[in-house]
């Protein structure tokens, strides 16, 4: 909550300490589903939404242990009983033995692969059993911009990276202790990834001949070269597994075809990797079932790899020591894992259900947006209308058609599709209407790289549009935060009558993270109330419909069509302040231009304050943006613990700004901003506040790993004096 003064924040939207991350415990909730049977209604007509209205169903309960349990999502939820802990950021070293296992802090695995082998799958597998078993986590995929890439080559490789701990983490971390390389290409690709004598985890069947040749792997003549026969792998653990041909092996009694039972092999090192970390067996047993429960042959290969690959490294000795990460100390309550579309998916609906408003998407698909349009279509019941247009045109008019008729209208969209919206949403804006635009921004102009992770698109969610059209702009830092994130935008769109640009990243879209279930007390009530009475009398005493008579905060009234007596126009053309009459005298129109910029810069008294965190007298300010926020907090936190004096704030308002945020950049002899672009919000801080910011720039499709902040962070803190 912000200070007296500031206007309420509804919700935790600043991030605080590392230990706050995630959402602080509230008292024990019991969350059931309360189904409203909607009808073809005018919004009005909706009758009132019943407390609590909104629950996430956690069933299909599974025997996998005590307090876990595997929701009809398919995903892991747990109910974790444990208080408060001592928490560290990222990574803390600690290796001890306890019952002939090794137990560790912390374990970074990155499961590699082409395309189609299904690593993408692997890794979400590996990261829900490590999540039912208690572990903090972070997740990033990683898969190729290039849709269809050949097979076998490095250009084509697939990955999925994920960090679990026993401690609470930010990042996914940045380099793999463990890399499983299912062929040559994964190999080539992602080994300068590893840690210095990591593990490395090879499907020796795939090094043949002709997949050397195709991941580059050739002497001077053409040749084909093994990096498993030479020096390659010199400072590894190398654990050479002959993965296609055991699980071809397991899957003959069962009928299946040696060329179907190959496709299983991504289970074998799935459960490779889960005896070698202890991981548990049942709760992958039990989604195999469920999710191949239509193709026995399909769930028996698969189950048969999968347990084919733990039992081998049980019985062989060429594996070593199991390793062992304890569950982390996490506060008390139900959890879910949940990637950031997911969050984002139903932080739209818990806004809409808020708001006592039916939901209205339009969207075209486009990546990595799509999953948002998928997921709110399995929500009918709540009252969500999808609509997938035939183009972004067509998908940001239906958004603003559900806004004119009383709707919570969003759109979603990408870099490109934000391009050929912006026409529409001047239109929004010039007629007052409330509307959130989601933006998951991905690497480069065009169509760019669809898969990679940017945050290239502040300057045109600040300045893309014709005119003088200031927007609100709110950043999601977190795959979890991005519930709180989308209701955020709403509350702003719904207050204020204005569209409203919601901006995440394809990292925050696709990753994912332990995500404990809000207390349904705690979410924000942000209902508006339509107009549906005259509300001004003309100068012959007759009452009359003003459509833009403000209220104290600039808004204007929100009058649904149909509704008696309230007819009013809306269009592109200018109107007139009050009465809405078209009207292209210059007072008038300098007098519209002020008044609508001076309703978005109101929204500042109504956000919270930037808060800092870090050491009070330090010298450096880290400042960031989006999904930065992970790897600046592991970053300032490391550099902490060894003495280095810094601070960081994070901004999840970007228009407006918070209004202490000129104040606390002065306090500071440098000041750095990380971006995943070239330095737009760098700019923005240059010129808004006349500070010497220093932009950290990282534009490669993929997100920062800590170590190269705290890099800039000692280089920054040296220059002013300090020791690093």
């Amino acid at each position: 909550m912000p200070p007296a003064g500031c206007g309420e924040s509804p919700f935790p939207l600043q991030p605080t300490a590392a230990s706050d991350a995630k959402t602080k415990p509230t008292a024990t909730t019991v969350l059931f589903m309360a189904v409203r049977v909607l009808q073809v209604a005018p919004p009005w007509a909706l009758p009132p939404v019943p407390t609590p209205w909104w629950a996430i169903v956690l069933s299909n309960t599974t025997g996998i242990g005590a307090g876990h349990r595997i929701d009809h999502w398919g995903q892991w939820s747990i109910r974790l009983h444990s208080q408060w802990g001592t928490h560290m950021t990222d990574t803390i070293d600690r290796t001890d033995v306890a019952d002939g296992d090794r137990v560790l802090d912390h374990l970074i695995v990155r499961f590699a692969g082409d395309s189609g082998d299904g690593m993408q799958l692997t890794g979400d597998r590996f990261t829900s059993v490590s999540a039912s078993f208690g572990n903090d986590l972070s997740t990033m995929p990683d898969f190729p911009a290039e849709i269809r890439a050949p097979a076998g080559s490095v250009n084509g490789v697939s990955a999925f990276q994920v960090n679990i701990a026993d401690h609470d983490i930010t990042t996914p971390g940045d380099d793999p202790n463990v890399l499983v390389a299912m062929n040559p290409a994964a190999l080539k690709a992602d080994l300068h990834r590893l840690e210095t004598g990591g593990t490395v985890i090879i499907n020796e069947d795939a090094f043949g001949e002709r997949n050397l040749i195709k991941a580059g792997y050739v002497d001077t003549a053409g040749d084909a070269v093994n990096p498993l026969d030479d020096d390659t792998l010199n400072g590894y653990r190398v654990l050479k597994v002959p993965m296609t041909s055991l699980t071809k092996k397991v899957c003959e009694p069962l009928g299946v075809k040696p060329r179907d039972a190959e496709r299983s092999k991504n289970f074998f090192a799935l459960g490779l990797v889960s005896w070698m970390y202890t991981r548990p067996t049942e709760p992958t047993e039990e989604w195999i079932n469920e999710k191949f429960s239509k193709n026995e042959k399909v769930a028996g290969a698969n189950k048969a790899a999968f347990l084919a690959g733990f039992n081998f490294g049980e019985t062989t000795e060429a594996v070593g020591h199991r390793y062992e990460v304890r569950p982390a100390k996490l506060p008390s309550g139900d959890y879910t894992s949940i990637t950031g579309n997911m969050a984002l998916s139903w932080g739209l609906i818990a806004a809409a259900q808020q708001a006592n408003l039916p939901l209205t998407l339009g969207s075209y698909p486009i990546t990595p947006a799509s999953d948002i349009l998928h997921e709110l279509a399995k929500h009918k019941h709540f009252g969500v209308r999808t609509l997938q247009a035939e183009d972004e045109i067509a998908a940001v008019g239906i958004a603003l058609g559900a806004a004119f008729a009383g709707h919570l209208a969003v759109t979603t969209t990408s870099g490109p599709g934000l391009a050929l919206k912006s026409e529409t949403i001047s239109l929004a804006f010039a007629i007052e209407l409330p509307m959130v635009i989601v933006d998951i921004q991905r690497g480069g102009p065009s169509t760019g790289l669809p898969t990679k992770t940017e945050a290239s698109d502040l300057n045109i969610a600040l300045y893309g549009r014709h005119g003088e059209a200031p927007l609100p702009v709110v950043a999601s830092y977190s795959p979890a935060q991005c519930f709180h994130a989308a209701i955020e935008a709403a509350r702003i769109a719904l207050k204020y009558r204005t569209p409203v640009l919601l901006l995440r990243d394809g990292y925050l879209a696709n990753g994912s993270e332990p995500w404990l279930l809000p207390d349904l007390a705690s979410l924000p009530d942000i209902s508006v109330p339509f107009t549906t009475e005259m509300n001004h009398v003309d100068d012959d005493g007759n009452d009359v419909f003003w459509p833009y008579l403000r209220d104290e905060n600039l808004a204007r009234p929100w009058a649904i069509p149909g509704t008696p007596g309230l007819m009013h126009r809306v269009g592109g053309l200018e109107k007139k302040d009050g009465t809405g009459n078209i009207d292209y005298t210059p007072e008038n129109h300098e007098l519209m231009v002020k008044l609508r910029a001076a309703k978005i810069a109101k929204i500042a008294e109504d956000i919270p304050l930037a808060q800092v965190h870090g050491d009070a007298d330090a010298d450096v300010l880290v400042v960031g943006w989006g999904s930065t926020w992970a790897a600046i907090d592991a970053a300032v936190q490391r550099r902490r613990r060894v003495g280095v004096k810094v601070a960081s704030t994070h901004l999840t308002h970007l228009s407006p700004l918070p209004p202490n945020l000129g104040e606390i950049l002065g306090r500071y002899k440098r000041v750095i901003v990380p971006e995943l672009n070239m330095g737009q919000l760098t700019n923005l801080l240059r010129a808004t506040y006349l500070v010497d910011a220093k932009a950290i720039t990282k534009i490669q499709g993929l997100p920062f790993k800590s170590r190269e902040i705290e890099a800039e962070i000692d280089e920054a803190v040296a220059s002013t004096g300090g020791a690093s």
